[in-house]
């Protein structure tokens, strides 16, 4: 019978008091917490599976409260995610949301906001999506490939990476519209899908992390891709997950 299995877990790092990073994988959520190992859950493949990562803006109040709110109305509407437009409208209610809650509680979380990056696992083809700088990379046999698209302003000769972001869900005084990329491929069973908060990306190539996602599969490429990200100096939050669908 074929089948999803995703791989995934979350870590404050080596630098953060705490972890404002959260994770969905189908009804599932982790939201701001610590996983000590890689979790692995199965989902028969049929009814729209979502796996996506939030990662909370630091430096802003509230982080942690954004990227918990994301990743629940995302297990919330998740089986119901059977197209670009069903997507699209579920990050502009996120959006949205997280502007109504800043509302609420005042000034103390006036500016809280989040990253979002994820897939949507249909029964014959899959569906990337991101805001912010959260990625998403298929990695083939061919090759690691990111799928999703950096919102951050150009990089300045011999830079690598940039906490700055063009957009977010959230993260502003007054109400922004966001614009989601989303990118949709058919089904390539065997191939892994790699989800991750920039706590993976920013000290690890994509070198690295080819490297290590053609060594090892599931849970153990998640614990080796953790413990890179560690060894590179832990300097954010870590939340990855690994989806894999398999025919048999």
């Amino acid at each position: 019978m074929p089948h999803v299995t995703v791989s995934a877990l979350s870590h404050p790092g080596l630098i953060r008091d705490r972890n404002e990073d959260s994770l969905v994988i189908g009804p599932w959520t982790l939201p701001c917490t610590v996983t000590e190992n890689p979790q692995t859950l199965v989902f028969p493949l049929g009814t729209p599976l979502i796996v996506a990562v939030a990662d909370g803006m630091g430096g802003h109040p509230g982080g942690e409260v954004a990227s918990a709110l994301v990743t629940h109305r995302l297990a919330v509407t998740g089986p119901v995610l059977n197209s670009e437009d069903a997507v699209r409208d579920a990050l502009h209610t996120c959006n949205r949301e997280i502007y109504e809650a800043a509302g609420v509680h005042g000034d103390d979380l006036a500016t809280m906001g989040t990253t979002v990056a994820g897939v949507v696992v249909m029964p014959e083809s899959l569906l990337a999506f991101n805001v912010g700088d959260s990625r998403v990379f298929a990695a083939p046999q061919d090759g690691l490939r990111q799928v999703s698209v950096d919102d951050n302003p150009p990089l300045e000769p011999g830079q690598r990476t940039t906490s700055l972001l063009t957009q977010s869900l959230g993260g502003a005084l007054r109400y922004r519209e966001v614009t989601p990329h989303l990118t949709a491929s058919p089904l390539a069973p065997g191939d892994p899908y790699l989800i991750c908060t920039d706590g993976l990306t920013d000290p690890l190539p994509d070198d690295v992390l080819d490297r290590l996602l053609r060594e090892y599969d599931d849970a153990r490429a998640v614990f080796e891709l953790w413990k890179a990200a560690i060894e590179a100096g832990g300097p954010d939050n870590i939340t990855l997950a690994l989806v894999r669908v398999s025919d048999d």
